[in-house]
């Protein structure tokens, strides 16, 4: 029995992980068939090593990560085969030699971490391991900088027919997760259920890895644009969700202090108000409808994404009205916690969504809340 759990462990492990396997092994076979069918070089070891150390780097960061990689690999490689031909291979002076200059070169640079160990590495290898052969700093450069080549076009091919198709995935995603978030909130105070709103704060508690990936899917998407010559017209629209994805992260944090809100809200005796459930459930319908706006836009559905985002922007103050109108009665403090992060979510969903500069969102989302004009 546990032979077979591990087995069926390992099985979704590599369900999920079967694509950077696809990439990596298709990549460093592709590098190698190109060193030496094209280029010639009977031994390519670095053309598929740079393709791997290239692939290893975090999605999202690939592009300027390959260059820094395959600069670094290939001028360890080149600082050693330097040395080599100078000083002779697996001598003391030629490794102090080389690790000495591969370093101070990548340092002086201002190579970063990454790149200042892969050259470092690349380097040593040659001097301890590689077998001594004539008129190699051609060849090995070049390995190097096919490999990251290689890699770097691999990496895109999955992505080539639709760049942005994983970034609409993430925003999809990221606004479902918080609409029902917002919506077992409502539940739970609607039951006066504690545990379920414990259960509710707990969610919110790990939605920051949600903001994370479509931080991560932003910058990749920029990537794959940049390098797809026929849709680099449509940056500006990943321009756009980078600039509300900072919004999204605080309207994720806004319902995060909510449902530690509702919460204490649940322990009290008394009822909670039904105006504050049909806010909630207006509130968690503006999520949807900012996130359907979102994709809408990515996928260049402009009519779609102007409609979607008027559907916020209604739900979002008829939500702020609902929960304005409870100052009235004289709420208890978690109440009023709960209207003011009402309050601070619309206001960054309209951000989101571009619903007009600073002073005109506060001016609506107050209007709506019953404040005077200031």
């Amino acid at each position: 029995m546990v032979g077979m759990g591990w087995l069926r462990r390992g099985a979704g492990r590599l369900r999920q992980g079967w694509l950077p396997i696809a990439e990596a092994t298709l990549a460093a076979t592709a590098a190698w068939v190109v060193d030496t069918r094209l280029i010639g070089h009977p031994q390519p070891f670095f053309a598929p090593a740079a393709a791997l150390i290239v692939l290893g780097q975090t999605r999202g960061q690939r592009m300027r990560r390959a260059v820094e990689v395959v600069l670094g690999v290939a001028a360890g490689v080149l600082v050693a085969d330097l040395v080599i031909e100078a000083l002779g291979p697996r001598g003391t002076w030629t490794i102090f030699t080389v690790i000495l200059l591969t370093l101070g070169l990548a340092v002086a640079v201002g190579a970063s971490t990454v790149t200042v160990v892969q050259a470092a590495v690349s380097a040593l290898y040659l001097v301890v391991i590689s077998p001594t052969t004539t008129s190699l700093v051609p060849f090995r450069f070049v390995d190097a900088l096919v490999g990251g080549g290689v890699a770097i076009l691999v990496s895109q091919l999955i992505s080539a027919r639709q760049p942005l198709a994983p970034l609409v995935a993430q925003a999809r995603e990221l606004f479902g997760e918080l609409c029902t978030l917002v919506e077992e909130i409502a539940d739970a105070l609607e039951r006066h259920n504690e545990p379920a709103a414990r259960e509710a704060l707990t969610r919110a508690r790990g939605m920051d890895a949600t903001v994370d990936r479509l931080e991560t899917e932003v910058t990749a998407a920029g990537e794959a644009l940049s390098l797809h010559i026929r849709r680099r017209r449509d940056l500006h629209r990943v321009h756009a969700v980078d600039a509300s994805t900072r919004q999204v992260d605080y309207a994720v944090r806004n319902v995060r202090v909510l449902a530690r809100a509702a919460v204490t809200l649940t322990r009290l005796p008394a009822g909670v108000p039904a105006d504050l459930i049909v806010a909630l459930r207006s509130l968690a319908t503006a999520v949807r409808a900012a996130g359907e706006a979102l994709a809408a836009d990515l996928s260049m559905d402009d009519a779609t994404a102007d409609r979607r985002a008027d559907e916020a922007e209604r739900a979002a103050l008829e939500a702020v009205r609902l929960a304005g109108g409870l100052f009235s009665t004289g709420p208890p403090l978690p109440l009023i916690m709960i209207i003011g992060q009402v309050r601070a979510t619309a206001i960054d969903l309209l951000r989101g969504v571009g619903g007009g500069d600073d002073a005109e969102v506060l001016g609506r989302v107050d209007a709506a809340l019953g404040l005077p004009p200031v």
